[in-house]
């Protein structure tokens, strides 16, 4: 089951600049763990020390924000297609 994990640009340094992988997870949470496998440091980037994505990390499956589905319990399925967007401040 090959889900599609796209890499922004501040986080492409630890996938060897690559700007999407391949996973085999049947949820968002093991996509996380899967990445960390083959990208060791890159689940740090995403995951606070209390186990929750954090919350300048936004992520969707296929468009929809998982806050609003099930966070990392989120079920995935062949074809999916995983974004990870990092929030930007300023003013």
């Amino acid at each position: 089951m090959a889900v599609t994990v796209r890499i922004p640009t501040p986080l492409r340094k630890l996938t060897n600049e690559q700007d999407t992988v391949e996973v085999e997870s049947d949820t968002v949470g093991s996509a996380v763990d899967e990445l960390e496998g083959k990208f060791p440091g890159i689940k740090e980037r995403l995951v606070g020390e209390d186990g929750e994505i954090r919350r300048f990390v936004n992520v969707y499956v296929n468009e929809e924000d998982i806050r609003f589905l099930d966070n990392q319990a989120t079920p995935l399925k062949d074809g999916d297609d995983i974004s990870i967007i990092p929030a930007i401040a300023g003013g």
